[in-house]
């Protein structure tokens, strides 16, 4: 087989946009199959965002100062204690909630939709739509759950809705919205649905995790009762999330993790303890908390704000508009859409490529063949929301499968990635793989692997490789 390839990388990358703040791993090298080092093109934001530069920082500047959190008298538990507690009002303000919302960090999205989950009163229904992401529509299941089929338009969403909610049994309901689709990136008409939502005594939670690092939240002006979110999805991959909003169902409901910190009083009686829970946020936060995590988010949230939104959007628009515009020139190359073309949307692309030279493609070969011949990180498969990627692959023509592949963009991303991408996708559709490649049970890798692994990695002697 043919080994010899062209990455399309130019010789310097092209500067992030000005105005914006740099990020961790911006100009990272990585090896190619060749022997070759080129810039790292990370077009996978949606699934984790670097860090940014300035959230490096303010964690390098805490950790002489990581201590015990509301759990000790010294001086450096008071300092973590103090970074920990600051950190709720800079992301309640960051949320556009009410200045008496609650915050209750957790570990991510997923880990915040699975807390309200638990603190809902009993016989809640959840009216969630069957395109969300698996944290949206797996965390109510001990309640009863009303499935809204796939929208054909945001109009037709909001109409679903209100025709779900004025044929549903009295009693809680719950409306679970998207705030983007981390499948296509479109942006849901949440003020719309929660409006809706209200109308018919329903309360509404958001899910944020794609929204929150790319476009302004506003809690209280849509008229959210919650909001849930992930400190990875925006630009501080330091494993800390939080649920925003209001307090009464939380606080009625037992502890989410029962343990240090939930507990005010333990007594023994007979046959156990009797236990006298503390009050919000700390009900909902046992064992000790992750403040270095905590304090990372905080600071990427004031970033972002004083980066100004029309930065990031002008920056994030631009290059998606580019991104969409080229795959629509590549040859078997379909763009999943859920509504049509023109709806506001985030810089999440997914696509499904129909051929890999003379073959049927394999997204997960292509994806493996990106990273492999041309530095290119995408992601590949069904990106946690299998029922939506079933339904829009269902509608690409000469597909097989149900993977596709998806790139994003954020504010590390550079016109070169994009052009890149493209480049590679349009010689992979051409003339397929110039490297050889095997599929063992767990996916795609080249065959030989000669790519080192970077130094954090290397024990005693030479340098290992990827494979043999």
């Amino acid at each position: 087989m043919d080994r010899t390839v062209t990455a399309v990388t130019g010789t310097e990358p092209d500067r992030v946009a000005v105005g914006l703040p740099p990020v961790v791993g911006g100009r990272l090298e990585v090896p190619l199959v060749t022997g070759r080092r080129v810039t790292y093109a990370n077009l996978d934001y949606a699934a984790s965002t670097p860090s940014l530069t300035a959230v490096q920082q303010a964690v390098d500047r805490l950790l002489p100062w990581y201590s015990s959190v509301h759990r000790g008298a010294g001086f450096a538990s008071a300092v973590s204690t103090s970074a920990y507690e600051r950190a709720r009002e800079t992301v309640r303000s960051f949320t556009g909630a009410a200045p008496d919302a609650t915050v209750v960090f957790t570990r991510n999205t997923t880990d915040a939709l699975n807390l309200l989950g638990r603190a809902l009163p009993a016989g809640t229904t959840v009216f969630r739509f069957n395109t969300d992401h698996h944290a949206a529509l797996l965390a109510w299941r001990g309640s009863r759950v009303h499935r809204l089929a796939r929208a054909a338009t945001p109009g037709d969403a909001v109409v679903q809705l209100a025709k779900a909610l004025a044929d549903a049994p009295k009693g809680p309901r719950l409306v679970v919205i998207t705030g983007a689709s981390n499948v296509t990136g479109e942006l849901w008409p949440v003020a719309d649905l929660a409006e809706v939502a209200r109308i018919h005594g329903a309360r509404t939670v958001l899910d944020a995790a794609q929204l929150a690092g790319h476009r302004p939240l506003d809690l209280a002006g849509w008229n959210v009762d919650w909001v849930a979110l992930s400190g990875h999805k925006m630009y501080a991959p330091f494993g800390a999330g939080a649920l925003v909003g209001a307090a009464d169902w939380l606080d009625a409901a037992d502890p989410y993790l029962a343990g240090g910190g939930a507990t005010a009083r333990v007594d023994e009686e007979a046959g156990g303890e009797s236990v006298a829970w503390s009050g919000l946020p700390h009900r909902h936060e046992g064992g000790s908390p992750n403040v270095v995590g905590v304090h990372a988010m905080a600071v990427a949230c004031r970033t972002l704000a004083a980066t100004g939104w029309d930065t990031v959007v002008r920056h994030e628009q631009a290059l998606t508009a580019r991104l969409r515009e080229g795959l629509a020139a590549v040859p078997g190359v379909r763009v999943l859409d859920l509504w049509p073309d023109g709806h506001p949307r985030l810089g999440v692309v997914s696509f499904s490529l129909s051929r890999l030279g003379d073959a049927f493609a394999d997204q997960r070969l292509v994806a493996t063949a990106l990273s492999a011949e041309h530095g290119i990180g995408v992601r590949d498969g069904a990106f946690c929301a299998h029922q939506a990627v079933r339904s829009l692959l269902g509608d690409a023509a000469g597909h097989q499968g149900d993977r596709a592949l998806r790139a994003s963009i954020g504010m590390g991303t550079t016109s070169e990635h994009v052009e890149r991408l493209l480049a590679a996708l349009e010689d992979l559709v051409r003339r397929g793989p110039r490297w050889s490649y095997d599929r063992p049970e767990d996916g795609w890798r080249p065959v030989p692997d000669p790519r080192p692994l970077p130094d954090l990695l290397r024990g005693n002697g030479n340098p290992p490789v990827l494979s043999e």
